[in-house]
């Protein structure tokens, strides 16, 4: 007991590595019986299959290490009542730990209520206006008060190092032109928290929504607090600015809801009947599971001096449907026409009979 007591005393040379090298062992020891008892919860959480016990294992796995790491510091630094720096370093430290660590549990506590909240809300049913409403405003709303809280917990961390608040107090007391400096250098990021504000109560998109944007289509991914993420129909990111929304003009195709029409236009000289069309398209329509059974007809919108237009106009639930259907269409029609009436697509002036017009199409 002496001899550790020699080993220990201020006088001694290998003072802090052995409290230093005891500190680590013990923090060491007492964090792997902590994850071996997280470990066997998580094991017992498995079995009963309940999300909430999985979500209370993972709740306090990360925070428990860094409580145990802050108890022991702030006992460890007990030691060195000695040296007053080293002592009021160490306890400031366990301190702001601390308050960090209590900040994370809150911060993922707010997550998993809110995550449980938007489960309550099904956006995979054809009618998911409301829910895609609800899930707009709350996917806003909880990135807000993450934001709020994590702002809060690490001004209370740096408001208990003194330097760092006498800095707090001399800058209010000069804020003049820095003031200025700091308000022109923040108002783009500042104008586009509020458009992410704005964007969730106003809704000119919500989450799901599918839209053209820049040319591309795609389906809202992510509604964050400065930008928001589309997700394009070959799998790509497009990455948009928050503010984008409120100040270009934007195509949602599903803003009240998700039933939409689809046209495809077919190029066809004026000796094609067209009554035998049409008769084939209501073949074609009732065998396809993708048509709602609302829209169907064959107009003749245009006539050229070699041509007539013919625009094929069908509905469906949503518009990946009504892509499928056209596709379908387009290819049945095709086929049909070749097959019942050869040479009858349009050709141009001065080309050879075996170039054609090619069919195209063009969605509203």
């Amino acid at each position: 007991m002496d001899f550790f007591n020699q080993l220990l005393s201020p006088d001694s040379a290998l003072r802090y590595p052995i409290i230093g090298l005891l500190f680590l062992l013990l923090f060491l020891i007492l964090s792997a019986i902590y994850r071996r008892i997280m470990k066997k919860w998580r094991q017992r959480t498995r079995k009963s299959k309940s999300p909430i016990d999985d979500f209370i294992v993972r709740l306090f796995t990360i925070p428990g290490i860094w409580i145990i790491f802050a108890i022991l510091l702030n006992i460890f630094s007990t030691l060195l009542k000695e040296d007053e720096k080293i002592y009021a370093v160490l306890k400031k430290i366990s301190l702001i730990l601390l308050i960090l660590t209590i900040g994370w549990f809150i911060v993922q506590v707010i997550r998993a209520l809110f995550h449980y909240w938007q489960k309550k809300f099904d956006i995979n049913n054809p009618n998911n206006l409301e829910a895609r409403k609800r899930l707009t405003q709350m996917s806003m709303i909880e990135r807000i008060v993450v934001i709020a809280v994590i702002f809060i917990f690490v001004s209370i961390a740096l408001m208990t190092i003194e330097s760092v608040r006498q800095l707090g107090v001399s800058l209010l007391a000069s804020a003049g032109v820095a003031g200025i400096i700091i308000g022109f250098a923040a108002q783009r990021s500042f104008g586009q928290i509020f458009s992410g504000i704005q964007i969730a109560f106003t809704q000119p998109v919500r989450i799901d929504d599918v839209v053209v944007i820049e040319g591309e289509w795609g389906r809202i991914e992510e509604i964050n607090i400065t930008y928001a993420v589309v997700k394009i129909w070959d799998e790509r990111r497009l990455i948009v600015p928050i503010d984008y929304f409120l100040n270009n003009p934007i195509q949602n195709w599903t803003r009240s809801t998700s039933d939409i029409l689809g046209t495809v236009f077919l190029y066809v000289s004026y000796n094609l009947p067209v009554d035998p069309l049409r008769e084939e398209l209501a073949r074609i329509v009732k065998e396809n599971p993708n048509w709602d059974g609302r829209v169907q007809n064959i107009q003749v919108t245009d006539s050229r001096e070699w041509y007539k237009e013919l625009r094929v106009l069908v509905s469906s639930a949503d518009s990946s449907l009504n892509w499928e259907l056209k596709v379908a269409l387009r290819e049945k029609l095709i086929d049909f026409i070749n097959k019942n009436y050869p040479g009858s697509f349009a050709t141009i002036h001065g080309m050879s009979n075996g170039q054609r017009m090619a069919t195209t199409l063009r969605d509203e």
